[in-house]
């Protein structure tokens, strides 16, 4: 495993609502809609990445599609 991903910590969808005082199913339904960042499929499980989520917090909450190119942005940056 590379360093990146060796800390990662991955959020089910409660614990996405409990860092935005969310309920779960309003969380899946903003994934739905593209309203919070895209998760990751673990098996049948979906997560999401811990500092991405908080990232997209301090960046103002953006829809997926704002986010992802803001992250692009970033990336194309370095």
């Amino acid at each position: 495993m590379n360093g990146k991903t060796s800390n990662c910590q991955l959020l089910s969808a409660a614990e996405v609502g409990e860092m935005l005082s969310l309920s779960k199913r309003t969380i899946h339904r903003y994934n739905c809609s593209g309203k919070i960042p895209a998760p990751v499929r673990v098996g049948g499980s979906v997560r999401w990445i811990e500092s991405e989520i908080s990232a997209w917090i301090r960046a103002g909450a953006p829809d997926r599609k704002m986010w992802n190119s803001m992250k692009e942005t970033k990336d194309g940056s370095d």
